[in-house]
């Protein structure tokens, strides 16, 4: 059994390969903005005649938020250990915007220097598990770009104040949303405001709903 690669689309087919040589590959999915979608059909040309099959998945809007989607999709499918990334194949954005989603979900990554393969510094840690329940409801809430009251917002999750402050601040022992920088926090007239982050924004874009057995 070999891995699945994850592999943006740009200016660096060849990187494809040598990543393909130093880790054995069963599948490749290539990721794309439409300006590269021909480029991604020559590569899925090759790749199949080497008998290796090959998704292509095409992103439509922003990027970055579209990058998050897409791994937290592929996230749902595969298992996590059977997926690796190579940021070596794309363009300066593509790059950053699938690392950054490698990291979000914990996913092994590499890197193409010259003929050699290296490794990117990535713990097997999913920034998903290290959200409770409770905090992904507050971030689902406010999904969008207006400020909301601590008021307004106990209303609609039915959750105290007094717990809804501890998830959003934290405390001494546990981090809040704040210091995990997913909600930006604003004070006026003694009131505390809260609104998602672009930070937060991006990992909504990836979050799939666990599925849970009938």
């Amino acid at each position: 059994m070999g891995y699945t690669i994850i592999a943006p689309v740009g200016d660096n087919p060849k990187a494809l390969f040598i990543g393909m040589k130093e880790f054995p590959t069963e599948k490749v999915i290539l990721i794309t903005l439409h300006n590269n979608f021909k480029t991604a059909k020559k590569l899925r040309k090759k790749l199949e005649d080497f008998t290796i099959k090959t998704k292509i998945i095409e992103m439509k809007g922003s990027l970055m938020e579209e990058m998050f989607r897409i791994f937290g999709e592929l996230c749902s499918i595969y298992n996590n250990d059977d997926l690796i990334v190579n940021v070596a194949t794309g363009d300066k954005m593509s790059t950053c915007a699938a690392l950054s989603a490698a990291f979000a979900n914990g996913l092994k990554s590499f890197g193409v220097m010259g003929d050699q393969c290296m490794l990117m510094p990535i713990m097997k840690l999913s920034y998903y598990n290290e959200l409770s329940e409770n905090k992904l409801r507050i971030l689902k809430e406010m999904d969008g770009s207006n400020y909301f009251s601590l008021k307004e917002l106990s209303a609609k999750l039915e959750m105290s104040i007094s717990l809804l402050s501890y998830h959003i601040n934290g405390n001494y022992k546990y981090k809040g949303l704040k210091e995990f920088r997913l909600v930006e926090v604003k004070e006026e007239s003694n009131n505390l405001f809260v609104k998602l982050s672009e930070m937060g924004n991006l990992l909504l874009k990836g979050y799939i709903q666990p599925k849970t057995e009938n």
